[in-house]
């Protein structure tokens, strides 16, 4: 799968875009030449172009049986599911869903329900969702981005900045590496990224911060991030009214807070 959103949509962290521009080989610097070497690459794949260039695309090639890739498209929303769910049962009753509802479509309607419904935060949607997986989902008439990663990282996903700035999505090391150089980590299990004022949060631990922990070599040359939950920094929740507006407010750190 591969995902690219021009920087205005896709928000990468600023850990991504901080390391050295020197020694750096992105082979594919803008979102057309990495769409044409994902094509090139995944000769079987499927394509969706976007608004304002952004696009998705999804490939069966070298796909776990058991871990499956699908691309739902609902009421102008996109959602690429990798992985399975466990509770699938549990899920279609919760959300009053036909059995020949798929993970992907469980996805898309618990992110409906709470866009226009529910005044709890987005993190209580993946808490309920039980299995390996990734998704990455994407309302293109609010343009919210939405990304997911299971607890235990079951299934892979990679996020990276191209060299103009845009969020590039995938589950292929290879993918990233050539679009993004090194400006690229692999995204944290147990988290979600929203745009806008969300941003990244463990939605198992969603009042602390999570954190890019730059990796540095013996000179001191940064050389990769990780993202890690921070413990010890609290975040003060905002409420959320259920409006789309509302739904991705921010949480501020304590910390920060001061410094506004």
């Amino acid at each position: 799968m591969l995902a690219v959103f021009e920087k205005s949509i896709g928000q990468p962290p600023k850990e991504l875009t901080s390391l050295p521009v020197a020694g750096k080989k992105c082979l594919h610097s803008s979102p057309e030449e990495i769409a044409e070497f994902f094509r090139s690459w995944r000769s079987d794949c499927t394509c969706y172009n976007l608004p304002n260039g952004n696009f998705l695309a999804l490939s069966h090639q070298d796909e776990n049986p058991a871990l499956p890739r699908s691309i739902i498209v609902m009421d102008d929303i996109f959602c690429i599911f990798s992985g399975a769910l466990y509770n699938t049962c549990d899920l279609r009753r919760h959300y009053g869903l036909s059995r020949q509802a798929s993970d992907g479509m469980i996805v898309v309607e618990a992110y409906k329900v709470l866009r226009d419904r529910a005044p709890y935060p987005p993190d209580q949607v993946v808490k309920q969702l039980q299995g390996k997986f990734t998704f990455l989902l994407f309302d293109s008439k609010s343009s919210t981005l939405f990304l997911a990663r299971d607890r235990d990282g079951g299934v892979q996903l990679y996020w990276g900045a191209a060299a103009d700035g845009s969020l590039v999505c995938t589950d292929d090391p290879n993918v990233i590496s050539a679009s993004c150089g090194k400006s690229y980590a692999a995204f944290p299990p147990g988290c979600i990224f929203l745009n806008g004022n969300g941003g990244l949060m463990s939605f198992d631990h969603p009042m602390n911060k999570v954190r890019g922990i730059m990796r540095e070599d013996d000179e001191g040359n940064i050389t990769a991030v990780i993202f890690q939950v921070d413990l010890f920094t609290r975040l003060n929740s905002i409420p959320r009214s259920g409006s789309a507006a509302n739904w991705v407010n921010a949480a501020v750190a304590d910390g920060d807070q001061d410094r506004l």
